[in-house]
C-alpha cells in the first residue's frame, strides 16, 4: 500500500465535519489484474433520497520542486482512476483534493484551469489549518 499524503488526516477530518462517512481508507480498486489505491472513499446520505452520494478522493500535496510535474502526475493518476472506477464502481464520483494555497497560487492560472476543465477533473479545495472544505468544483 502506498504511503499516506501529508494532508490525509486533515482532509478526512474535513469530510467528516461536512457530514461524510468515510467508508474506505484507502479505497482499493481491482480490475483485470490491476490493483490501485485511492486515498479515501466516503458517502453521505441525503435526507430526500435513500441512496445518497458516494465519492472517491485522491489527495495531492503539490510539494515538489516542479508544480507542473506534480500536475502531470496528478492528471494522469486521476484519468486512470476515473477509467477504473467507471468499470468497477460507476456510482462513485472521483475528486482530486488540493489545499487552498495551491488552488489560489497555481490552479487559478488560465492554462491550469484549461487543463483541469479539459480533463474534467473535479476538485475539493480545503483549508489545512482549519480542516475545512472551502469549495467543491465539478
Amino acid at each position: 500500500m502506498p504511503a499516506r499524503d501529508f494532508y490525509h488526516d486533515i482532509l478526512k477530518s474535513a469530510l467528516i465535519k461536512e457530514g461524510w462517512k468515510i467508508t474506505d481508507d484507502p479505497f482499493v480498486m481491482e480490475y483485470k489484474g490491476l490493483r490501485l489505491y485511492a486515498d479515501l472513499a466516503a458517502e453521505r446520505i441525503i435526507a430526500a433520497e435513500k441512496s445518497g452520494e458516494k465519492i472517491v478522493v485522491e489527495i495531492k500535496v503539490f510539494g515538489g520542486l516542479s508544480l507542473v510535474s506534480e500536475l502531470e502526475r496528478a492528471v494522469g493518476q486521476y484519468g486512470i482512476y476515473r477509467t477504473i472506477l467507471k468499470q468497477i464502481n460507476p456510482e462513485r464520483i472521483l475528486f482530486l483534493a488540493i489545499a487552498l494555497d495551491i488552488y489560489q497560487d497555481f490552479f487559478q492560472q488560465p492554462a491550469i484551469q484549461e487543463i483541469i476543465a479539459d480533463h474534467q477533473i473535479r476538485l475539493i479545495v480545503f483549508e489545512p489549518e482549519t480542516e475545512e472544505i472551502v469549495q467543491w468544483i465539478s
